[in-house]
């Protein structure tokens, strides 16, 4: 059984937020976890400083199914099953050692050591006292702390395999730093967090999927909230900045461990803890929804009760969840038009379709679905084209055939592909050009509206402001000659 249940599908970051997870039940207000790279004999110990456990209540967590996933629990409870110490600790090791001190006891260890079983399969359930020989020194951390528990991890045939090595080792342990950092990240942030977690004496900062506070912040709904009999459920929508409106530094941290297309979706919590990060939950409207590029800034917060384990249909790993049918169609409605948003918004580039006082930005391009598919045509009205048309007299024929042209060799596909592979939109709106360029084009079509039209520099500015890709260059519209200039 225990060989059988080392193949639950752990990865490292999760197995180790199981053990997290019972240090924050036991009250943990710090966890320490340690990684100690040694070849074939690397280890990893997690240590906190919660209630601690006297030798009966060991004794209990490290059995197998200690407890009833169907008993009531305390409303902040993380776990269920009784099986997350043992069943995410084997799947990485095979010799697990779990030390204990509570305030008014003495110290306790006791230690599952598959090797040993293997050895004597007919002595029965073996559970050793005591930690193995030459690895007492490993517990040294608990001698001095006035209570708390170290877990301790060696023989971890599943992480130092085959031709692993100290390079592989430091980079799980960044990877498990990320992802510790998102699923812990409410109880981690704040000036007074709930938990401080380190990871080799460095303190792990909080990963926020949804930029709270940012100021590029596209949009988020009001908190909807329900009540079932299984308890309260909220959700709150979510659309990030489009990356013309980020900084480098800011674009790359929230992209998150997995990148932003493998981060879109629902992020379900239970006690501040996430669950799962990202994806559709099989919703979708006829068909599942994938994750694509279009979403890609579309991030949905659901928090649902622990009493809703068994209705959700919560896994030992604590990493899949799944909607029950009273749910999915006001969680379909929410998500449809929160990806709807994400996609105008990924589309646009972040560039609002409202201009300075409400005014609608005059764009180059609309997508023309009447054909029962989409063709992408340019806008005639559009300021700099109409001007174009206008001034070319007797060739504006030429010119519009030109523009047909253009219309209908836009390399539609060509475009996709390198989105899809490049993960990034094409760049467009003069974004890297310098500003003279932006000067030029931007000059040619002012003059014509003052010379040509008749307008006063004051209108010709306003309607520049409201003209795409223009109303991104405010200072360089302001800085155009005439009435009204600004210094």
């Amino acid at each position: 059984m225990m060989e059988s249940l080392r193949g639950l599908g752990y990865s490292t970051a999760a197995a180790l937020a199981d053990i997290v997870d019972n240090s924050i039940s036991a009250g943990a207000a710090d966890v320490w976890i340690q990684f100690e790279w040694d070849g074939q004999a690397s280890r990893v110990t997690v240590l906190d400083n919660g209630r601690g456990m006297d030798d009966a209540a060991l004794e209990s967590a490290m059995r197998l199914g200690d407890r009833n996933p169907l008993d009531e629990r305390a409303a902040g409870d993380l776990g269920r099953f009784g099986l997350g110490l043992k069943t995410a600790s084997l799947s990485q090791c095979r010799r697990l050692t779990v030390a204990s001190l509570s305030r008014d006891g003495a110290p306790c260890c006791l230690r599952w050591d598959l090797d040993a079983l293997a050895a004597r399969p007919d002595e029965g359930w073996l559970l050793f006292e005591g930690a193995a020989l030459g690895s007492d020194r490993y517990l040294a951390p608990l001698v001095d702390a006035k209570s708390g528990t170290l877990v301790l991890w060696e023989r971890m045939d599943r992480i130092v395999t085959v031709g692993y090595k100290v390079d592989d080792f430091l980079g799980m342990i960044d990877g498990v730093e990320k992802q510790l950092a998102m699923v812990f990240h409410r109880l981690l942030q704040g000036p007074r967090p709930k938990l401080r977690l380190w990871i080799n004496g460095g303190r792990v900062a909080p990963w926020d999927p949804f930029m709270t506070g940012h100021p590029a912040k596209q949009w988020n709904s009001p908190v909807e909230r329900k009540r079932t009999a299984a308890g309260q459920i909220e959700i709150e929508c979510h659309v990030l900045p489009h990356k013309d409106r980020l900084s480098k530094e800011d674009y790359e941290a929230a992209s998150g461990p997995d990148g932003w297309t493998s981060q879109q979706g629902f992020y379900v919590y239970r006690n501040d803890r996430l669950l799962l990060a990202g994806g559709w939950l099989g919703l979708g409207r006829g068909r599942a929804w994938n994750r694509e590029e279009a979403h890609r800034l579309a991030r949905i917060r659901l928090d649902i009760p622990n009493t809703a384990d068994t209705e959700w249909k919560i896994d030992i790993r604590k990493s899949t969840a799944r909607v029950p049918v009273e749910h999915r169609d006001l969680l379909t409605k929410l998500a449809d038009h929160t990806r709807d948003r994400a996609r105008r918004v990924f589309a646009f580039r972040g560039v609002p379709t409202i201009g300075p006082k409400g005014v609608p930005v005059a764009q180059a391009w609309r997508a023309d679905r009447s054909t029962g598919s989409i063709r992408y045509k340019i806008d005639l009205t559009h300021p700099a084209v109409a001007a174009a048309l206008e001034a070319a007299g007797n060739a504006a024929p030429l010119v519009k055939a030109m523009l047909k042209v253009v219309e209908e060799t836009v390399p539609v596909q060509r475009i996709w592909l390198d989105t899809a592979e490049d993960k990034d939109t094409p760049k467009m709106g003069f974004v890297g050009e310098p500003s003279e360029v932006v000067k030029e084009v931007l000059g040619a079509l002012y003059e014509d509206m003052v010379d040509r039209k008749g307008m006063s520099p004051a209108t010709a500015r306003k309607e520049l402001n409201a003209t795409e890709p223009f109303q991104n260059y405010p200072d360089l519209v302001a800085s155009l000659p005439g009435e009204g200039q600004k210094t």
